[in-house]
């Protein structure tokens, strides 16, 4: 079973025996482990139930069943690989909710403004379990590398592919 490490400072890249680290906050390391779980159990099952039928319907070569299950094969095992890459070599970050926090790092709560639009209050993660409509960006996008090691008060700088913005730090939690 991966193991995941406990390791600080949050804000540097890691190698470990040469992979990168995954930083995950323990609700996406439990998102993760359950969806491999998933992948290497109920969905290999079934699609290995479905191999089994189209292999019985006879020539493989124009079995579209077959074809299209083996392609789907591939994307499962591919996705159970990259899932277990990352759980092997994953971070841990403490939620930093409630925490009073000085500059902006990985797991914290950003409070930020765009000119005279409303606050959005961002949880910057590792990019496995990035999430911006669910408020939750990497701390590797453009938005996320700009805030870090930034305070409450800073205006910051951000170029993105749709351009570039101001952004205010408002609070940081």
């Amino acid at each position: 079973m991966p193991v995941c490490l406990i390791q600080q400072p949050y804000h540097e890249k890691v190698m470990l025996m040469n992979q990168e680290v995954h930083y995950l906050t323990p609700d996406g390391e439990k998102k993760l482990k359950n969806e491999l779980k998933e992948l290497k159990g109920p969905m290999r099952e079934a699609l290995a139930k479905r191999l089994r039928a189209a292999i019985q319907q006879g020539d493989l070569s124009e079995n579209a069943d077959y074809i299209h299950a083996k392609e789907e094969q591939g994307f499962l095992e591919g996705r159970i690989q990259e899932l277990e890459r990352i759980l092997k070599n994953c971070e841990i970050i403490p939620d930093a909710k409630g925490v009073r926090r000085e500059t902006v790092e990985i797991g914290v709560h950003v409070g930020i403004q765009e000119g005279n639009s409303p606050m959005e209050i961002y949880h910057l993660v590792g990019p496995a379990e990035a999430d911006p409509r669910n408020g939750k960006i990497s701390f590797e996008s453009p938005i996320g590398s700009a805030l870090m090691g930034h305070r409450v008060g800073d205006d910051v700088k951000v170029i993105t592919p749709g351009g570039e913005m101001m952004l205010k730090i408002m609070t940081i939690e």
